[in-house]
């Protein structure tokens, strides 16, 4: 095995590691905020270890910038979707910014 193909290992098995603790966060963590907290950060580092690892591994630039255009998006996305979960748990809780009815 060459070093580039070990760091890409290591980096895929580090991507997965990250995404079993954050599974394991979602899973354990009591309340909606700190499973939150737990996916979406695990999960981007994860994803971004994943993609780092697989970039290694890719035959061209164009490749390589397709990763990045879907880590990109997947950061957003996820940045997004807690936003508007953590903003709809909150307000179903009756917390600041609910709106009387």
């Amino acid at each position: 095995m060459t070093p580039l193909e070990l760091a890409s290992a290591a980096l895929l098995l580090l991507g997965a590691a990250f995404f079993l603790t954050g599974t394991v966060g979602l899973l354990r963590f009591p309340g909606c905020f700190a499973r939150l907290h737990a996916l979406t950060k695990a999960d981007n580092l994860g994803l971004g270890c994943v993609i780092l690892g697989v970039a290694l591994q890719a035959e061209s630039g164009w490749a390589v910038a397709k990763l990045a255009l879907i880590w990109v998006g997947a950061l957003v996305a996820a940045t997004v979707s807690a936003h508007l979960i953590a903003r709809f748990a909150l307000r179903a809780r009756g917390g600041p910014g609910r709106t009387p009815p």
